[in-house]
């Protein structure tokens, strides 16, 4: 196989980094956070999981345990849904029908200037957008991805992102079909179209958008 030159510049996606310090987000990064808060709707069912599979808990911090969060927190989510459709039904036989807090709805109702960020966790991870208004037109946007979070490479400190320190020691039955890296990789439901460039084989720039 040909060797990575791993101090030249080899990604298009950023890397953030939280107080300094790069991270995994996602389902796994959730379970272990509730987890060793000792919440009972996290605990129970990983203490079921490595019991299941026979497994200590460092266990989780593997392809193996990122791949059994996302399955809980499946079925966690399920049951999710199943509470808050029944409260939408309460809701609606109630007679209350909003949706939504529709007063700033009409843009014309909107400041000139303005800036706003939202964050919340999506099924990938954390996920956070920034935007900055000016002469009621979008001044700046910015948003960082779950995918950007973990995929981010080497950064200026030469701290390796998530996907890196996954790979670290992984052992191949042959290097030339790497499956255990896909494995990897896949465990994190990767989604790169949200933060990568494309170009061509040349490295060439094949179209640039501008929108005004």
């Amino acid at each position: 196989m040909k060797e990575f030159d791993e101090s030249a510049k080899y990604s298009w996606v950023k890397s953030p980094r939280y107080k300094g310090q790069p991270v995994e987000v996602g389902p796994l990064a959730r379970y272990i956070v509730g987890y060793a808060m000792g919440n009972p709707e996290f605990k129970e069912p990983v203490d079921m999981v490595l019991k299941k599979l026979d497994v200590p808990i460092a266990a989780l911090f593997s392809t193996l345990g990122r791949t059994a969060a996302r399955g809980l927190e499946a079925s966690w989510a399920a049951h999710k849904m199943k509470h808050f459709y029944g409260k939408l039904m309460a809701n609606i036989k109630a007679g209350k029908l909003d949706t939504a807090n529709v007063e700033k709805w009409e843009p014309a109702t909107w400041p000139k200037e303005a800036k706003g960020v939202g964050y919340c966790e999506a099924p990938r991870g954390a996920l956070g957008h920034w935007i900055r208004i000016k002469d009621t037109k979008i001044d700046n946007y910015q948003c960082i991805v779950p995918t950007t979070w973990n995929a981010g490479p080497r950064d200026g400190k030469n701290q390796i992102g998530a996907y890196e320190a996954s790979l670290m020691n992984t052992a191949m039955a042959n290097p030339e079909h790497p499956l255990e890296i896909l494995r990897t990789i896949h465990s994190f439901d990767p989604c790169l179209a949200c933060a990568t460039h494309v170009i061509s084989p040349e490295g060439e720039e094949i179209t640039r958008v501008q929108v005004r």
